[in-house]
């Protein structure tokens, strides 16, 4: 995977972005996504723990709803995070790329390697943390972490009444399709000049690098990297959690 036309990137430090600005209407009224309670504890806070967790993330940046920072600022200082990492809120945009680019503007130069996190996959453990910075480390300008499919998949014409039925299109060959997750990891200038560039709406970072022409890599994802969307993805999560704490004391 290593490209010898590329700097080295070993021993470079990284950063992870979070936005968390969105308000998750999927999940129902109430609190925002990233702030609904799972175990006791915010989304939110487990997914900057789950960043931290990693050794080689140094800074953790924390995108907030635009008018929210000072709240998830009070957020991350009632709870416990490892002293080793540092943290950073700031106030995000009206979407999802818009607050990735504030997240971005916001690091400091000396971070060479960026990732981007969903708060709403709060489980991922830190062996995929460290794979994703490990790949980006041999020369991969961007890489996701994903799962191969379980179910197979159809390709539909839309009907234009939602809940009309829908002519199949095409079955595309499963073994070639992957569920993508996050962190997404990044070389900080590729992303940098990806949202510099790319202004159409993607539902995730790597494909404004796919836009680019540049080749993205994938590495092993992990089923508790699940992203709760819906209230039965907030049981299951509990579900993890719990069995976490009984086995590991998490």
């Amino acid at each position: 995977m290593s490209d010898d036309s590329r700097p080295s990137l070993a021993g470079t430090r990284t950063a992870a972005v979070i936005p968390a600005a969105g308000r998750g209407v999927r999940l129902g009224p109430g609190a925002p996504k990233a702030l609904r309670a799972l175990g006791g504890t915010p989304m939110l806070i487990h997914a900057v723990r789950a960043m931290a967790a990693s050794r080689a993330v140094s800074l953790v940046v924390v995108v907030a709803p635009p008018d929210g920072a000072p709240e998830v600022k009070s957020l991350l200082d009632a709870h416990a995070l490892p002293e080793r990492t540092d943290f950073l809120v700031v106030p995000g945009g009206d979407s999802r790329q818009e607050s990735v680019k504030l997240g971005l503007d916001a690091l400091p130069p000396d971070y060479d390697i960026v990732l981007v996190h969903d708060a709403a996959r709060p489980l991922v453990p830190v062996d995929t943390v460290d794979a994703v910075i490990e790949a980006v480390r041999e020369g991969a300008p961007a890489v996701v972490p994903a799962l191969p499919l379980a179910d197979t998949v159809k390709e539909v014409e839309p009907a234009a009444t939602p809940g009309d039925p829908e002519p199949v299109v095409a079955t595309p060959e499963r073994s070639r399709l992957r569920a993508v997750q996050t962190p997404q990891g990044f070389e900080r200038a590729t992303l940098i000049h990806a949202h510099e560039t790319v202004t159409d709406d993607v539902t995730d970072d790597a494909g404004m690098i796919e836009q680019l022409g540049l080749q993205v890599v994938v590495v092993p994802g992990h089923e508790e990297a699940f992203k709760v969307t819906r209230p039965l993805d907030l049981v299951l999560a509990e579900a993890v959690l719990a069995r976490r704490r009984l086995n590991d004391g998490f």
